[in-house]
């Protein structure tokens, strides 16, 4: 039996929702809740294996609901219900922790498939949004780290290039043939998006001494 809580702030909609999950053998709807407050004191002591939550909340997100349920309680699957196709929404909520993301406009069946395969432990997010998704979290990455892109032999050629060092020299300390080094050095310019040796030398001491501080 998949245990489930219905978070949303319009009672019809809770009632519809209710009325089919419940007409199902396999699911049993134990709770409900129109607030985020609510919502947040009444899941665990309840124990819910899937908890449905809105979007959004009179007094707050069912994205923020969902994290903090999800640090209190790991093993609880959270599908996000909305009436938006909202891309930062969705965003969020898969990084709080969301096991699927569906638009109330969805057909009866499948609502009730989307609970069951959050329920077995799958994500529920279709290939499109999910390689949306992908670019955007290393988009991030890539922010969070400018040399994200460059290989270990790159980053380390990056570095000797800081350094002052020329192709030649570069390649007598890695033990690579000067033409090799000139292909490293190529690559790792078109990677970061520079036209000039020099640009990558400034770089390479920006990040020494940040790492320095």
């Amino acid at each position: 039996m998949i245990r489930v809580f219905l978070v949303d702030d319009h009672e019809v909609v809770r009632r519809g929702v209710a009325a089919l999950l419940e007409s199902e053998a396999d699911i049993e709807v134990v709770g409900e809740a129109g607030t985020a407050e609510s919502a947040l004191a009444r899941i665990p002591a309840l124990k819910p294996d899937v908890a449905v939550l809105d979007v959004r909340l009179p007094d707050g997100n069912g994205v923020d609901v969902c994290r903090d349920l999800r640090s209190k309680m790991p093993e609880l699957a959270c599908l996000m219900l909305t009436s938006f196709a909202d891309d930062e929404a969705l965003f969020n909520a898969v990084m709080a922790g969301a096991s699927g993301y569906v638009l109330k406009q969805i057909h009866g069946s499948d609502l009730v498939g989307a609970v069951r395969t959050v329920a077995a432990g799958q994500s529920l997010l279709d290939p499109q949004t999910t390689a949306a998704m992908l670019q955007r979290l290393r988009d991030q990455a890539t922010r969070k780290d400018p040399l994200a892109a460059l290989s270990d032999q790159e980053r380390q050629i990056l570095e000797l290039i800081g350094e002052g060092l020329t192709n030649r020299q570069i390649g007598e300390r890695m033990f690579l043939a000067e033409k090799t080094v000139k292909n490293y050095v190529s690559n790792l310019l078109s990677k970061l998006n520079m036209e000039r040796r020099t640009q990558a030398a400034a770089l390479a001491a920006r990040l020494k001494a940040d790492r320095e501080r």
